[in-house]
């Protein structure tokens, strides 16, 4: 048995959760982990085809605010209210400040941070009536860290963590958590699809896992793992907090090997 879900069957039982982006990647995995630790949980994502049960798939886009409203809507009323909400639909973006053009900021920004804000606003009724409410959002070292040819990706991400901060202000007397976890490079499906258009992915792989102290890409679990513990009532006293999961990236400062 995985040891994440190690004696902790049911410790979210008889809560309700939400995670977008959840049909791939980190938000799968979270959505396993929540539902092997009792919740019951709902996916929402652009293709909920893998969220089989007991997860329970939506049609959702973030970016379009009619679509989340709507699919929050029959969420809620399946599940019977909402106490958790991980937030971790996003897409990526390569480039300097110069590369991505006018409409591409509009996209990745509309996705990473206005549907954020759409699919919380839409939320915040139900969490509202929670008796453990808990937000957590997706974010990323590239928040923290400046990465070479990142800039729209990180713009994005910089934004999401002070909007974890601000919403956990906001919402702390309401008894609404909000923290936010910040992966460093993780072995997702689009770290893949980056991966499968290097002139060399197998050196390009390397590279990825030494630029992290570890040695090593960050994996789904580890992530979800995070989540999941942010989510859950052991964290009750965490608010306004990013949990780095990075292979140590963003505080470590090693000698190269051989120094």
């Amino acid at each position: 048995m995985n040891a994440a879900l190690k004696g902790s069957e049911a410790e979210l039982a008889g809560l309700k959760a939400v995670v977008t982006g959840g049909g791939s990647g980190i938000g799968l995995a979270t959505a396993r982990l929540l539902a092997a630790r009792g919740a019951e949980v709902a996916v929402l994502d652009l293709k909920p085809d893998a969220a089989h049960p007991p997860l329970r798939g939506y049609t959702a886009d973030v970016a379009d605010q009619l679509s989340v409203t709507a699919a929050i809507g029959h969420a809620a009323s399946d599940l019977d209210g909402i106490d958790i909400l991980v937030n971790n639909a996003g897409i990526g973006a390569v480039g300097t400040v110069e590369d991505n053009d006018d409409a591409e900021w509009e996209r990745v920004l509309g996705i990473n941070v206005l549907g954020m804000v759409w699919v919380t606003r839409a939320t915040l009724p139900y969490l509202r009536s929670s008796q453990h409410a808990s937000i957590v959002n997706t974010c990323s070292i590239a928040a923290t860290a400046g990465l070479p040819q990142r800039a729209l990706y990180s713009a994005g991400k910089g934004a999401v963590l002070s909007l974890t901060l601000a919403m956990a202000a906001d919402h702390v007397r309401e008894g609404i958590r909000v923290n936010c976890v910040n992966p460093g490079t993780a072995d997702t499906p689009w770290v893949g699809r980056l991966l499968d258009r290097a002139a060399d992915p197998d050196a390009e792989r390397a590279a990825l896992n030494a630029r992290q102290p570890m040695g090593r890409l960050v994996s789904a679990d580890e992530v979800a793992a995070a989540i999941a513990y942010l989510a859950s009532p052991a964290a009750g006293s965490v608010t306004g907090t990013a949990l780095a999961v990075d292979g140590g990236m963003q505080g470590l400062r090693l000698r190269p090997v051989g120094q």
